[in-house]
């Protein structure tokens, strides 16, 4: 089993979660609950995925979910340092401009999701 390590910073105009190990079924309980103490309210927030290889479906579960309650609470998600795998996944299940578009608006640019 892989090293799995979330880290979230708070900013004045976002917050960030850094992710690194492999999200899935095991992991992503431990991702979920760091994003869900992160105040939000109107602030975009950046999910730093360069450090997963691997992401399976309940990882793109919790990314729809946050995507979601970003957007009622009127902030926006930015995925951000997509992996190979990761981004085939967003790819493959047609959910990956919709995090690109979310990523755009919430940074002002059009490169932060990567793959």
């Amino acid at each position: 089993m892989s090293d799995f390590t979330v880290l979230s910073q708070q900013y004045p105009d976002r917050s960030v979660i850094t992710v690194r190990g492999e999200i899935d079924l095991h992991t992503c309980p431990q991702l979920a609950r760091a994003a869900a103490i992160i105040p939000l309210s109107g602030k975009a927030l950046h999910v730093d995925l360069s450090g997963v290889s691997f992401m399976d479906s309940s990882g793109l579960n919790l990314l729809v979910l946050l995507r979601r309650r970003l957007h009622a609470e009127g902030g926006r998600l930015a995925v951000t340092g997509l992996q190979h795998q990761p981004a085939h996944l967003l790819q493959i299940t047609e959910t990956y401009a919709l995090f690109a578009a979310d990523t755009a608006a919430a940074d002002g640019s059009d490169d932060a999701l990567t793959a």
